[in-house]
């Protein structure tokens, strides 16, 4: 074989694309909606679904049940009150949030795929915003279906239509602070570290650990008679930060020992309002500084 032979180069048809060019916001939003899609296990193996749909339907069945109820009882009211909900499911939302949110971050840290987002076109705040996006609008989804159910339930008791509907949006409203507070918490821990079940392990430590302690020291501090040191205790968990923001400016319940004497007023659930958005400020906050050092 000639030396000009062994040299020879071929046309293999490269050519420039020339198709339209879509850009940051078509890639954020695309990798917002692979996200939100993922958190339920859709477009994913039919094990990724099982859990998610699972928790979904444990969500969604009590409210099934009290709708059932309320309809065939002719009741005048429902039992559990719409912000009232996701107080009382919270262990599901933990579960959910605690399985879900690794699986939307930990595979892109374990597996060193980050920087080939940052690459082009997508940069960090479009990454953070989307996964961020995602878990929160997921949480939605999982917190605000039962609160749809109880509101149709409530329509075919024939229950008054303007007050369950303004029930119905000071609900939507607490689910929607709940899920942005939990979705950011939960993707911190869950961005702390590439290995899924370490991911887990802290989502559930951190709910749960703080929920249990500060319910233990609010019922302590009952019991000492010191009642207004209860509502100040409940700045300390994700979950009592919740319920003392609805106590407050939505007109829900209290689910603190002691009941409304206990309970967080005007003054203190400013406080509350502003330690819940200063949580969600700096989960994001956090989550940037973290993707600057991976995206490296």
């Amino acid at each position: 074989m000639s030396a000009d032979t062994a040299t020879q180069i071929h046309n293999i048809g490269y050519r420039n694309y020339e198709g339209t060019r879509l850009g940051r916001a078509y890639a954020r939003r695309s990798l917002y909606s692979q996200s939100l899609r993922g958190a339920y296990g859709l477009g994913r193996s039919a094990k990724s679904k099982v859990l998610p749909m699972i928790l979904f339907a444990v969500m969604c069945l009590p409210a099934a049940i009290i709708v059932a109820v309320a309809v065939a009882t002719d009741l005048d009211d429902l039992p559990v009150d719409y912000t009232r909900y996701a107080i009382v499911m919270q262990a599901v939302i933990g579960l959910y949030l605690a399985a879900q949110a690794p699986q939307t971050v930990s595979r892109d840290l374990r597996f060193k795929t980050v920087p080939l987002y940052f690459s082009r076109p997508i940069e960090r705040v479009d990454y953070v915003l989307a996964k961020y996006g995602a878990m929160a609008t997921a949480l939605f989804v999982l917190t605000g279906a039962p609160l749809l159910i109880l509101y149709v339930g409530s329509l075919l008791a024939k229950m008054d239509l303007s007050d369950q509907t303004l029930e119905l949006g000071q609900g939507l409203v607490s689910v929607g602070l709940l899920s942005l507070l939990f979705g950011g918490i939960g993707l911190v821990m869950a961005a702390l570290t590439p290995r899924r079940g370490f991911g887990v392990a802290a989502v559930i430590a951190t709910l749960t650990i703080t929920y249990g302690a500060v319910s233990t020291i609010q019922a302590i501090a009952i019991e000492a008679g010191s009642t207004g040191a209860v509502k100040w205790l409940g700045l300390f968990s994700p979950i009592t930060l919740i319920d003392g923001v609805q106590t407050a400016f939505l007109g829900a319940a209290t689910a603190f020992p002691g009941g409304d004497p206990s309970a967080p007023g005007a003054g203190a659930g400013a406080v509350y309002l502003l330690v819940v958005l200063a949580l969600i400020a700096g989960s994001y906050g956090i989550l940037m500084r973290r993707y600057r050092k991976v995206g490296l």
